[in-house]
């Protein structure tokens, strides 16, 4: 983001300021083991295209007043877009189907659909719609939020960079900041296992050896176009 602003810097050079100024540096993460199957492969799915694996989760966090909230977040784990934030004080399986059927109109049906093992994900209700419409449960291992570990990295981030600076006086106000993040995140912020791209920018940069010049016949028509 400093470099899209014009600034010449390296990682190194931001993470010298970084630590000089007191602002929170990742710790290791611990190696976990993983789960295996006899022939040694491993039983997570991994997402290979759009729309193959989203997974949702939710965060739960306070206005000013102390009364909690509850957030819905899902995510395409092959694109890591944030697809929805649903937001309300109370959320169960039907504001789920709800949550989900206004995405699968709009992107289509995922093959699979990942995530723990909450009561509100493994309503019977709920595993019914998906069977009907035609997408598939994964659900992870009880203990092991690791397997979701596209959702908790998301999850994560909203805290770091949001909720944690936050204040949020009304859930009127917490749903209109909370989305503006969402888009940013979607469009601006660079993500770094996408080679520092955001995951849906809203303007697309052609490499320059894609570029060709334009023919005399479509100069004309945009000319004419033009004058038109």
């Amino acid at each position: 983001m400093l470099r899209q602003n014009g600034w010449r810097v390296n990682a190194k050079r931001v993470a010298r300021i970084w630590r000089r100024e007191g602002l929170k540096v990742p710790s290791k993460q611990p190696k976990r083991g993983r789960l295996w199957l006899n022939d040694g492969s491993c039983i997570r799915l991994r997402p290979e295209y759009p729309n193959h694996v989203w997974s949702y989760d939710f965060v739960e966090d306070r206005t000013h007043d102390g009364r909690k909230y509850r957030m819905l977040n899902v995510i395409d784990e092959f694109t890591r877009e944030c697809l929805a934030i649903r937001i309300n004080r109370k959320l169960k399986s039907a504001d789920v189907i709800n949550a989900l059927s206004d995405l699968f109109i709009m992107r289509g049906i995922p093959t699979h659909v990942r995530s723990d093992n909450g009561p509100e994900f493994i309503a019977q209700a709920l595993r019914d719609w998906l069977a009907a419409v035609g997408s598939k449960t994964a659900y992870i291992m009880p203990g092991s939020p690791w397997e979701n570990g596209y959702c908790e990295s998301f999850n994560s981030k909203l805290r770091d960079e949001l909720l944690n600076g936050e204040i949020f006086y009304t859930l009127k106000e917490a749903k209109i900041v909370i989305e503006q993040w969402r888009r940013h995140y979607n469009t601006i912020r660079p993500h770094s296992s996408l080679r520092y791209q955001p995951p849906a920018p809203e303007v697309l940069q052609w490499p320059a050896s894609q570029l060709q010049p334009a023919t005399p016949a479509t100069q004309r028509l945009a000319s004419n176009a033009t004058l038109n």
